[in-house]
């Protein structure tokens, strides 16, 4: 059975994406592998083996498009509105929290922010299905 190891990201700004991730999801390097031309980095925390892996292409200058077809990563947290209001209190500008709903039912509390490069992140409480 196949298990989902990591996401990858291009980034453009190395400290400034590695600063952000920090500070909003406690990730820590796990890895740095530098090859001629770019860059792998790869995150994670204590929560879970899954990795986030940012790509660092050195050429690059101008900030990638997102395109129409990425949707977002999504991380679930103990207690939602305590990491909103960390993440207003840091500046990170998290959109208003909101519920899922389904059939009179709440599936889903979460809220969304944005990294340095423009990629969404949900962050959901945890539970039901969201663990």
């Amino acid at each position: 059975m196949a298990k989902a190891i990591h996401s990858m990201i291009r980034v453009l700004d190395k400290q400034r994406s590695l600063a952000f991730y920090e500070r909003a999801f406690a990730l820590k390097v796990i890895e740095r592998l530098a090859f001629e031309g770019f860059t792998l980095i790869y995150l994670s925390n204590e929560e879970s083996g899954f990795e986030l892996e940012l790509t660092i292409n050195h050429s690059r200058t101008e900030p990638y498009a997102i395109g129409d077809g990425y949707g977002h990563l999504a991380l679930s947290v103990d207690d939602h509105e305590a990491e909103h209001a960390r993440f207003e209190a840091l500046g990170l500008n998290p959109t208003p929290p909101r519920e899922l709903k389904l059939e009179g039912r709440t599936l889903a509390r979460f809220f969304f922010v944005q990294d340095p490069d423009g990629y969404k992140i949900e962050v959901l409480q945890r539970g039901g299905r969201y663990q």
